[in-house]
């Protein structure tokens, strides 16, 4: 049988689900105004050393944001996709973007705040709890978004302000 100790310990929070959530919408938009200060052009074909462009990093994003929210809060595996139908159009992506936003909302409140101990194998390949699961998506879009910071500095353009979230 669980002491007090042991109880408050397993069911004590430091973040709140929805404080989570408007933590990483803040990095969401953060990352959509990074988007949005690519040249068209340079968007899908600028890279350094080799690198995916800003564009493919994007694709990745996209591919695990929206859809590994959905599959935490449904159950529902599905396979990671990283390539979408784009056109080469940045409004394109930026729509897939907006509709990834809201698809992670939308979902979000179906995630109880037990579920968020729970190990899962996100698209059916990556074992880990939900919580170190959407840490990992944050964490990735972060690390691309930094990415694409250097891609727009190499291209003369200053990126937003990461701090203006």
């Amino acid at each position: 049988m669980n002491t007090i100790v042991e109880q408050q310990k397993e069911t004590a929070q430091v973040i709140t689900p929805s404080e989570l959530l408007k933590h990483w919408q803040g990095h969401r938009s953060l990352t959509r105004r990074v988007i949005e200060a690519f040249p068209e052009e340079a968007f899908f074909n600028h890279s350094i050393g080799g690198m995916r462009t800003f564009a493919q990093l994007t694709m990745e994003l996209l591919g695990i944001a929206g859809p590994g929210i959905q599959e935490i809060a449904t159950g529902n595996t599905s396979d990671l996709k990283e390539h979408f139908d784009h056109d080469n159009s940045k409004a394109k992506i930026l729509e897939l973007w907006d509709r990834a936003t809201e698809e992670i909302n939308a979902n979000w409140s179906q995630i109880t705040i037990e579920k968020f101990q729970e190990t899962i194998k996100i698209f059916g390949q990556y074992e880990g709890t939900v919580m170190s699961s959407i840490f990992y998506f944050i964490d990735n879009e972060i690390h691309h978004r930094g990415q694409g910071y250097v891609y727009l500095r190499s291209l003369g353009i200053e990126p937003p302000a990461f701090w203006e979230r």
